[in-house]
């Protein structure tokens, strides 16, 4: 009898430990694009515009834009407490270019994302 109540034990405590590193991994998100060549966006005209249209869903999207424009709304609501360090490092990047660089673009997407947080 009680070696069934502690392999009971032993394996709610397993499916425990396994559930949480699930479920930890899904509280983050993904790192697939976490070498994304931000740089080679933001120095490019043509690019810049196709990442921003496709957020503001104006244009198409590539892979990485569709998982930009689907966790940007979460992010923003959760203060990226999904985001990886380096997604983190790259948001600031690309933001402060926004700031600095392309005021347009950034009022546009303040204004589009702002739309779909609230909605």
């Amino acid at each position: 009898m009680a070696y069934c109540i502690m392999a009971l034990q032993i394996t709610f405590l397993l499916i425990l430990w396994v559930t949480v590193l699930i479920l930890g991994k899904e509280d983050k998100y993904t790192t697939k694009y976490d070498n994304f060549d931000v740089d080679t966006v933001i120095n490019s005209p043509r690019l810049l515009k196709n990442y921003v249209n496709c957020v503001i869903e104006k244009g198409s999207c590539t892979p990485e834009g569709e998982e930009l424009k689907r966790n940007i709304p979460d992010a923003l609501q959760t203060d990226c407490s999904k985001c990886s360090e380096k997604q983190k490092q790259l948001t600031e990047k690309v933001l402060q270019y926004l700031m600095e660089n392309e005021l347009d673009y950034w009022k546009l997407l303040q204004n589009n994302i702002y739309y779909a947080v609230v909605h």
